[in-house]
């Protein structure tokens, strides 16, 4: 696992310390254990979770970071932590709160954020629509929901000239066009995700 993620991370550009890679797996080796119990992921392989979950996130670190990262940035409909957790790792200097409507997986969130010693992870179990929270910088999601949707539920939660930053699969073009009048997508950047054979972008928006 080491050696993949290593290369991983070399190929897209991030230099990340030792101690970057074992909190990585160890966050790995967490999601593994409670995926058993609490079902946060249907991927079971430990190769494929590797490739599709955790490389996949890092992949987001190096546009965030050219972006310049944020104080505070929120990962709504987190899940098990994906991208939130491997930024929260990645950018130590930036506030990383995990939104999830389902309390255990909150639970997972905050136990990573001991168990793994990242004072800058929270796991928050709210609907994003209700949270009372300060505003901020970069609001991400992953498989959370259409871009129509994950704008409008989080829009109150954006800091002034914050950004949005959804992760999707291919281009997303029908999203795009259904998006409120008032959300410009002022880039749509393609990612190579290595040791993945699909389709993978970032889409940035701010309000207009």
């Amino acid at each position: 696992m080491r050696p993949a993620l290593e290369a991983a991370a070399v190929q897209l550009g991030l230099d990340l310390s030792p101690s970057q890679i074992a909190q990585l797996l160890a966050y790995l080796a967490l999601l593994q254990k409670w995926n058993k119990v609490y079902n946060l992921t249907a991927v079971r392989d430990p190769a494929q979770m590797l490739s599709h979950h955790l490389i996949d996130s890092l992949s987001v670190i190096a546009p965030l970071l050219r972006h310049g990262a944020p104080a505070r940035l929120m990962d709504v409909g987190a899940g098990g932590g994906l991208p939130g957790v491997v930024i929260a790792v990645c950018c130590p200097g930036t506030d990383v709160s995990c939104v999830d409507a389902v309390a255990k997986k909150a639970t997972f969130i905050q136990q990573v954020a001991a168990e793994l010693k990242l004072p800058n992870l929270h796991g928050l179990h709210s609907r994003v629509e209700q949270l009372k929270a300060e505003p901020f910088g970069v609001i991400t999601s992953r498989a959370f929901a259409s871009l129509a949707d994950f704008t409008v539920l989080t829009r109150q939660h954006l800091a002034p000239d914050a950004v949005w930053m959804a992760m999707k699969g291919q281009h997303p073009a029908d999203e795009i066009a259904a998006l409120p009048a008032d959300v410009d997508v002022f880039h749509v950047e393609q990612l190579a995700v290595p040791g993945l054979d699909a389709q993978r972008c970032l889409v940035w928006m701010r309000l207009a």
